[in-house]
C-alpha cells in the first residue's frame, strides 16, 4: 500500500542504503530510468512525494547532465550533504560503467547479427512505453499547477508533434517551447496573485 501523495516523506537510514538504491535503480535504466525512478523513490521508498519529484525533475532538467544523475545528486545533498551527494552519483555511475564496457565489448564482436539489432529497437520501444506511463501518472501533479492542465497538456503535445513526427532539433525546441511555459506560467502566477 503507498503513502498518500502529502505524507511527510522518509529518509535514506544510510548512505549503503542511499549508493544501493541508486544502484539497483541505474541498472534498472535501459533507455532511460524515470519511470522507474518514479515507483521507487515516490511508491516504495517513500524518500518523495509525487509534487516534490516533479519539481526536482523541473530542476533536473534545466541543469546541464542526465535528469536523473541531477536528480541523485540533489537527494543525496538533502539526505547527506555532500557526502550524500557523491554516494549517490556513485551509484548511479559505478556499475552502469562496468556494464556499459562490457557490453561495447560485446557489441564490437555481435553488431551485425540482426538478432542484436532487434533487440536493440525493442528495448527503445520498451524505454518509450516506460516514460509515458510515468508521464501518465505524474499528470495528477499538474492539479496544482498555475497554468491549468490544458495549457500543459498543449505544450506537451507539441513538443511531441515537433521532435518525434517533424524531427525538430532538441537545441530549438526546449529553448522554444520552455521559454513559452515559463512566460505563460509567470502570466498565471501574476494573475492569481492580482485576485482578492
Amino acid at each position: 500500500m503507498s503513502a498518500p501523495d502529502d505524507a511527510p516523506p522518509a529518509r535514506p537510514r544510510s548512505l549503503g542504503e542511499l549508493y544501493l538504491t541508486f544502484t539497483l535503480l541505474a541498472l534498472q535504466g535501459f533507455g532511460g530510468v524515470l519511470a522507474v525512478a518514479h515507483r521507487t523513490l515516490c511508491e516504495r521508498k517513500r524518500w518523495l512525494t509525487r509534487q516534490e519529484f516533479v519539481e526536482l525533475l523541473s530542476v533536473s532538467q534545466l541543469l546541464p547532465g542526465a535528469n536523473i544523475v541531477n536528480m541523485a545528486l540533489m537527494i543525496g545533498d538533502r539526505a547527506f550533504g555532500w557526502r550524500g551527494a557523491v554516494t549517490a552519483l556513485a551509484g548511479m555511475l559505478s556499475m552502469p560503467l562496468v556494464v556499459v564496457l562490457g557490453l561495447v565489448a560485446v557489441y564490437n564482436e555481435f553488431s551485425a547479427l540482426p538478432a542484436v539489432a532487434g533487440a536493440l529497437r525493442g528495448m527503445g520501444a520498451v524505454a518509450a512505453g516506460l516514460t509515458i506511463g510515468m508521464g501518465l501518472k505524474l499528470a495528477a501533479a499538474l492539479r496544482g499547477n498555475p497554468m491549468g492542465w490544458l495549457p500543459c497538456a498543449t505544450i506537451g503535445a507539441a513538443t511531441f508533434v515537433l521532435v518525434a513526427v517533424l524531427r525538430a532539433p532538441l537545441l530549438w525546441v526546449v529553448p522554444g517551447l520552455g521559454l513559452t511555459g515559463w512566460c505563460y506560467a509567470r502570466w498565471c502566477i501574476a494573475r492569481a496573485e492580482r485576485r482578492p
